[in-house]
């Protein structure tokens, strides 16, 4: 079976057909689990596996707000491997390099099937490599929380990291030694979960604000450390210093302001990638300079953010994440600085999602073609390296999505005539920002008509794919040795929009 989109759909998975299918769909929420426990507090992992009896085959959930310096998914996975516990089903929401002893449970088959939002480091390389026994399932940060509330992801126990919590299991990241800020990912694993866990290193008696409520959580275990929140900032935490991501920068924000965004009332979000922070850092000057006052800015929020809150250039932020430490000051501080759950933020199904208020989100691709389709979960060759996390839902939501990219990278066009993997479709991206021009999608008459007397290099997307081609030559494409199906891709109404290879 193929989709809207020409990919291969597995047999069982619902085929993409849109980026506004779900309007048909009715939201449907299983119902929230209380907890009726009195006595909470769980001496070890062991006695909390004991209790929970976690057996074969069950479904484990876990949030990413530590990223890269997260100690609990680790902690779980060395309890299996004692108990020799197989067939396990995982559910982080997010996998990143420190995770790497999960690579040993896959190929032992101890952990067979994985949903997440985005896989980089030696976990990706496996899933790739064909050792997981059944399919990565990716979804987007608004996906997740729909597939959770609805059922259609059981989650027999969630493991939730938190920073600061009391022995009830009401808890936050403001405090404590591995604060961390905003928990909004773990918040409909909270809800729907069959049973939640709190796993802690620091217990506190006086919790404000309690994003974690406790009234939900069936045990809370203390440990020596939930990990090292210095890994939050993992990636990029500062605006680019290389001069041609800075040209795309500066174009960036001036495509804004020539499309009339950069007004009062502007609603914004951008990611924490250098040339992202760069544009962060241009729009922070005009808007100084213009004595413009934004409305909000949301996602994942990094200290430039925060400087323009402080700045009284935005009203408020709204954040699922903090991506730096600076963040998680802020939220602890600024009254003005707001959390919001996965679901509030890009859940479809939701009322009203904070994507579907942007008026600008900028993205970054590492492939584009010629139907502006972007690829953020693969590499050219296929390997997983990441994934939609809230690309495809702000994309969607936004008024304006910008892409910014390099022409090329490492010697490789970065606009294809059809992307190795498809994320985020086409018909939800607007403009490409590159070194060497602009593209428009056609679809979006408007802006075109916008920036007919534009000082821009506006050009067609063909264009720059011939440009990139006479720089680098016709990349040879990747054969697929083994046409193993590893995983799907799915869309944020769970439709599959792609599928994921062996390389």
């Amino acid at each position: 079976m193929k989709n809207s989109l020409g990919r291969f759909v597995p047999h069982g998975f619902i085929p993409y057909e849109s980026d506004e299918a779900y309007l048909k769909l009715k939201r449907h929420t299983i119902s929230k689990t209380l907890s009726k426990n009195k006595d909470k507090l769980v001496s070890s992992m062991s006695q909390l596996f004991d209790i929970l009896n976690i057996k074969d085959g069950m479904c484990l959930s876990f949030h990413h707000h530590l990223r890269n310096g997260d100690g609990v998914l680790n902690m779980v996975l060395d309890e299996i491997k004692q108990r020799n516990l197989k067939n396990m089903v995982l559910a982080p929401s997010a996998i990143f390099p420190v995770h790497a002893p999960m690579v040993e449970l896959i190929k032992s088959g101890h952990i067979t099937k994985i949903y997440t939002n985005y896989v980089n480091g030696p976990v990706a390389e496996a899933i790739s490599q064909g050792f997981l026994k059944d399919l990565l399932l990716m979804d987007t940060h608004g996906g997740r929380p729909r597939a959770i509330e609805s059922g259609e992801l059981k989650i027999d126990v969630a493991f939730i990291a938190v920073p600061t919590s009391d022995k009830d299991g009401h808890g936050h990241g403001i405090s404590g030694p591995s604060a961390c800020g905003v928990l909004g990912y773990p918040i409909p694993d909270l809800y729907y979960a069959s049973k939640k866990v709190v796993i802690t290193d620091h217990l506190a008696s006086d919790i404000n604000p309690k994003d974690i409520d406790g009234n939900y959580v069936d045990y809370v275990l203390k440990v020596d450390s939930i990990g090292d929140p210095k890994g939050i900032q993992s990636g990029t935490t500062k605006p680019t210093t290389d001069p041609i991501q800075l040209k795309i920068a500066r174009q960036t924000v001036k495509l804004m302001d020539a499309l009339g965004y950069i007004k009062e009332g502007l609603s914004f979000q951008t990611g924490a990638g250098g040339t992202s922070l760069a544009v962060a850092q241009g729009l922070k000057k005009i808007m100084e300079e213009k004595k413009i006052k934004g409305s909000f800015a949301s996602g994942g929020i990094t200290y430039l953010l925060v400087e323009m809150l402080e700045a009284k250039l935005f009203e408020k932020l709204y954040d699922v994440q903090c991506f730096d430490l600076n963040a998680v000051e802020s939220y602890k501080k600024n009254n003005h600085h707001l959390f919001m759950s996965a679901s509030t933020y890009g859940n479809p199904l939701e009322e009203h999602p904070i994507v579907n208020d942007l008026d600008v989100v900028i993205l970054g691709a590492t492939e584009v073609d010629l139907h502006f389709n972007v690829n953020v979960t693969t590499s050219s060759s296929g390997m997983l390296m990441g994934g939609s996390g809230g690309h495809a839902d702000t994309a969607y939501g936004a008024k304006c999505t910008i892409i910014t990219t390099n022409l090329m990278k490492s010697r490789l066009p970065i606009i294809k005539k059809e992307v190795k993997t498809i994320t985020t479709p086409g018909s939800s991206i607007d403009c490409i920002v590159t070194e060497r021009g602009i593209a428009i999608n056609p679809k979006r008459t408007d802006l075109i008509e916008k920036l007919k007397d534009s000082k821009l290099h506006i050009v067609p997307i063909e264009s720059l794919y011939a440009y990139a081609i006479k720089m680098t030559g016709n990349p040879e494409e990747t054969k697929m040795t083994h046409k193993k199906v590893i995983g799907v891709c799915r869309y944020r109404d769970g439709s599959v929009i792609d599928t994921l290879y062996q390389v």
